[in-house]
């Protein structure tokens, strides 16, 4: 029963995530932590950073972890099948109506249509992981919940990405050796 549960959460997923990875993430979140509790808050980050980190799309990465996690391989099995399933069909029949219809109008206006929501889903995934990192979890949003080191190494990566362009890989690489840093020197220094 499991396996057809995973197989039709994330058929759903594959199904509604217009926009690519990123666009599927507070789809992900909704099937895995709030509908069937698969995940914790703190796992469904996990799972986020891991499948934005490995090779391949995030949705097919996230569905993958979260099978295996659940029911081992036939999980992970079924939870990509699921993923990838409404891709092929759907991908399949567009290339051919794109193909013979490419030129009218209103094909044009329904993708133009569609950017917006892609957008906005992107935001609201990336809003979400924000908040989920700079703020304690579950307390609020307002200075006395923010975590200063989180947030200013927020602000560091977004710098280095958005003002000289470097390499996300780098990016995250610096970021990963500045948290495991602070941990050791938090360890070493006693507090009170």
């Amino acid at each position: 029963m499991i396996l057809l549960e995973l197989f039709l959460s994330f058929l759903q997923i594959g199904l509604f995530s217009v926009g690519g990875g990123y666009a599927a993430i507070p789809l992900i979140h909704n099937q895995t932590v709030e509908l069937h509790s698969w995940l914790t808050e703190t796992q469904f980050m996990d799972l986020a950073t891991i499948a934005e980190m490995t090779p391949g799309p995030i949705a097919i990465n996230g569905a993958t972890f979260v099978g295996l996690n659940i029911a081992g391989i036939p999980g992970a099995v079924m939870a990509t099948l699921g993923c990838i399933f409404p891709s092929i069909v759907i991908v399949s029949l567009l290339s051919w109506v794109y193909a013979h219809y490419s030129r009218l109008p209103l094909l044009q206006g329904i993708l133009a249509c569609l950017r917006p929501a892609v957008v906005a889903l992107i935001a609201a995934a990336g809003l979400r992981m924000m908040l989920q990192v700079a703020f304690t979890g579950g307390q609020g949003i307002s200075l006395r919940t923010l975590q200063w080191f989180r947030a200013l190494l927020f602000v560091l990566a977004f710098f280095l990405l958005r003002r000289f362009k470097k390499n996300p890989i780098v990016v995250m690489a610096l970021c990963g050796g500045i948290s495991l840093l602070a941990g050791i020197l938090t360890d070493l220094v006693p507090v009170g």
